[in-house]
């Protein structure tokens, strides 16, 4: 639209609607992001290898020690599949985090197999994070193979007897691992298995 002089003139109501509608979209999206931080995103899942005994794997950790699955019987395992790009992974990892810390003196051990991921990006990350378990950073396919891994983070939890007592979609909190082990007898169990 021109004026009479001849100068042009931008309709005022269509900016501010425009303005308006996006400062809504943009409370809805960090409701939104706020809802997917803060609710329980842990779904059991009945895994072909739940309840089966857990698939052994090896491989070599940011610290440049190996860590074996078969050398842990005895012990509850949290076997973590993550990446440092997975969103639901970094909101877990303070709940791991937490779980590790909980059972310092317990034989309770909890490592993490990276998932489509590189090992420089998993390094910075966990030094960033001050993450304090073992990591898996490399040549992993086989270990999410044998475990059927479909998507990031999927957790198994393994007994001291090396059954899989319990596996999850989604991220895990400190209280749900712990409840897996009550519920599959508590630490009483532990440490009846050879190492």
């Amino acid at each position: 639209m021109t004026a009479a002089s001849g100068q042009s003139v931008s309709p005022r109501g269509g900016s501010k609607l425009a303005r308006n509608a996006a400062i809504i979209v943009g409370i809805l999206l960090v409701a939104f992001i706020a809802l997917l931080a803060t609710r329980g995103t842990s779904t059991p899942i009945s895994s072909r290898i739940v309840g089966q005994a857990a698939p052994d794997f090896s491989g070599t950790t940011l610290d440049g020690s190996t860590f074996r699955m078969a050398n842990h019987r005895g012990e509850w395992v949290l076997v973590n599949f993550f990446a440092t790009w997975c969103t639901p992974c970094r909101l877990e990892d303070p709940q791991i985090q937490q779980f590790v810390d909980s059972h310092k003196a317990d034989p309770v051990k909890v490592v993490s197999v990276a998932f489509s991921d590189d090992a420089s990006s998993i390094s910075a990350y966990w030094v960033k994070e001050r993450n304090t378990w073992p990591v898996i950073s490399t040549d992993t396919g086989l270990i999410a193979l044998d475990y059927g891994v479909t998507k990031v983070p999927e957790s198994y939890m393994v007994a001291p007897s090396g059954l899989v007592v319990a596996g999850f979609f989604g991220g895990v909190t400190a209280s749900g691992l712990d409840k897996v082990i009550a519920d599959n007898g508590g630490m009483t169990v532990a440490g009846t298995g050879t190492k």
